[in-house]
């Protein structure tokens, strides 16, 4: 058995960048829907059009992109990404010109 399961290779971020247009209330009701799919399913807004979740593996991290698939808004352009928690770490965020941390994953349980 490997005491590796959660090592920073292993465990994922999966972000889900998004431009979708708000022009007709059609396209408002559009965005909304797709950005609730989205809270719903555990992601966090890191920016306005950009969300992140944080996957203990790469096949959890599989169920909420095909998740995102199934929801795509009818407009727009939508971007999923996935990377390692080791290249997620190596993030640089700044606000303005000052540097802050990088965000932190929520604790989650997981049952087997």
């Amino acid at each position: 058995m490997s005491f590796d399961r959660f090592n920073q290779y292993r465990v994922m971020w999966v972000m889900v960048f998004f431009d979708l247009p708000t022009e007709t209330k059609t396209d408002t009701k559009n965005y909304r829907k797709f950005v609730d799919v989205l809270e719903k399913d555990g992601f966090t807004r890191f920016q306005f059009s950009i969300f992140l979740r944080h996957c203990p593996s790469m096949e959890n991290a599989k169920v909420h992109i095909k998740r995102i698939k199934q929801n795509l808004p009818p407009k727009g352009h939508v971007g999923i990404m996935h990377i390692t928690d080791k290249q997620f770490g190596m993030m640089e965020v700044y606000f303005s010109t000052k540097k802050e941390e990088v965000p932190q994953p929520i604790q989650q349980l997981e049952l087997f």
